[in-house]
């Protein structure tokens, strides 16, 4: 994802494509991004309690996307 990040920049930076489109690619970065950080969440916590972590799953974005800090 870090490595997409930067071919992005890249390509704005080269007028590959316009800022627009950075901007979306780079949103829908970020919402796989909170997805994992959220699938990392739940797997330590099943861990904690004494639960299998490979029960964890992704959530939709939408989901994920609404949490607050």
């Amino acid at each position: 994802m870090v490595a997409d990040e930067k071919i992005l920049r890249d390509l704005l930076a080269q007028g590959g494509i316009d800022g627009g489109t950075e901007r979306e690619r780079l949103a829908t970065l970020e919402r796989e991004l909170d997805q994992c950080w959220d699938l990392l969440r739940q797997r330590r916590a099943l861990t904690e309690a004494g639960e299998d972590p490979g029960a964890a799953r992704v959530r939709p974005s939408s989901t994920v996307e609404g949490y607050r800090s």
